[in-house]
């Protein structure tokens, strides 16, 4: 098997990995512990001979202070970051969604007969076709504006989404009938039905930019699930006033199972729902203590 790295460049020493991992943090809001300085080092240092570098210091000299130090970082991050995702994921939640979410929107959206939904952190796309085929079954909105936009801080998961064709690893919690109903099935993978794709949007974002995320717009949902784990608590804090201002008063967050506010936002009203926990923007007021219902 061919190596990632070249060996005989000089290992990654800890300095050498503070600075880089630090550069990323800077950048992207992402968090390493000290646990990934291997994760660095052999997803990195194939880097180091693509550009013909000597070693991690002058490796991280371009990505500060050379004219390429932008685009590298974009690659760089492509390298670092996890992607792994899969069509209707977690179900528990997407039925909480179906059941109990979505009547809602019918009922509050029913004068506008439009519905906005964002899925912030989509990698390559799975979660938002997900989120169009979940409305798209509810049959509660037959004849509205829909529109699911996806984003993500990687270029290439972007483009992956925008293609929308996907591979068997993409569908493992996926029925055959579900499979039949909104994919066709060419040469190169499963496509995603047209009248599907067409409800979806994608788009490179990086959830730290708020100035960026204006351009999503005002959403009635917001799915972030498993993104703000890889972040350090300030940037967490910052992520979560971004998405809170994109919500419509009355709008919806959804996180991962393993995430919440607590010690982040007292922005959100806290909702129970029979089968999960998500949050809401207050209908009326402004940032008050969340509150329990």
């Amino acid at each position: 098997m061919t190596p990632l790295f070249d060996a005989t460049h000089p290992p990654l020493n800890a300095e050498q990995f503070r600075l880089l991992r630090d550069l990323v943090n800077q950048k992207t809001g992402l968090y390493f512990d000290e646990t990934s300085m291997f994760l660095f080092e052999r997803r990195l240092g194939d880097r180091l001979a693509a550009l013909q570098l000597p070693d991690f210091d002058e490796y991280y000299h371009l990505l500060r202070f050379d004219a390429r130090g932008a685009t590298e970082l974009e690659e760089a991050i492509e390298l670092l970051t996890t992607k792994e995702t899969y069509f209707f994921r977690q179900d528990y939640q997407l039925r909480a969604f179906s059941d109990e979410l979505l009547p809602r929107l019918a009922e509050s959206n029913a004068e506008s007969r439009r519905l906005s939904i964002w899925s912030a952190g989509c990698a390559t796309g799975e979660e938002a076709y997900t989120l169009a085929i979940v409305v798209h079954e509810s049959g509660l909105f037959k004849g509205w504006d829909v529109r699911i936009v996806g984003s993500d801080i990687s270029r290439a998961s972007v483009a992956k989404a925008r293609h929308g064709a996907y591979r068997s690893n993409s569908f493992r919690v996926t029925t055959p009938e579900m499979l039949g109903r909104y994919f066709i099935e060419r040469a190169d993978g499963f496509h995603v039905a047209d009248f599907v794709k067409e409800k979806c949007h994608f788009g490179q974002l990086n959830l730290l930019d708020g100035t960026r995320a204006m351009g999503v717009g005002r959403v009635d949902v917001v799915m972030c699930r498993n993104v703000i784990i890889y972040f350090d608590t300030t940037s967490r804090t910052k992520v979560i006033d971004h998405l809170y201002e994109r919500l419509v008063p009355g709008g919806y967050l959804l996180l991962g199972h393993a995430e919440s506010l607590i010690n982040l936002s007292t922005a959100f009203e806290l909702v129970h729902l029979k089968e999960d926990l998500v949050y809401r923007r207050p209908t009326t007021g402004g940032r008050t203590g969340a509150k329990a219902r």
